[in-house]
């Protein structure tokens, strides 16, 4: 679930292939994915990703767990979304390893500015 006030900024001109910047409502932003299609595996496959600091299948246990308690049928909705669009679905471990690579490697790449002040949103994730 995306916290209230969360946004998706696609980054850049063209289309879905563009950089995908997430920014919370406390000021922090990130580069998570490199594409429509990418943003969508993960968001189907770990959408608890946000709980995911280290990127770990170890430490995306607990929040999958939550997840499939809040929402048993989860899997079977997310294969469905998946089937429908096309899309391919790596392991949760491969998607936060992605995510990894974007969100840590990528990140000075791609800044959020608040334009009001001037301010570069703080990193949602730090260095690992």
């Amino acid at each position: 679930m995306t916290a209230p006030g969360a946004r998706y900024f696609f980054c850049g001109e063209g289309g879905e292939e563009r950089p995908v910047l997430y920014a919370d409502s406390e000021g922090g932003a990130a580069l998570i994915a490199v594409g429509l299609p990418e943003l969508l595996r993960l968001l189907l496959v770990a959408p608890w990703w946000r709980d995911c600091q280290e990127f770990t299948a170890e430490e995306s246990r607990e929040p999958a767990a939550e997840y499939l308690d809040d929402m048993p049928d989860l899997p079977a909705r997310r294969d469905r979304v998946a089937k429908a669009l096309g899309l391919t679905l790596p392991s949760a471990a491969e998607a936060l390893e992605r995510l990894r690579e974007v969100a840590v490697g990528r990140r000075e790449e791609f800044v959020l500015v608040l334009t009001s002040e001037g301010h570069p949103y703080e990193p949602l994730f730090g260095p690992s």
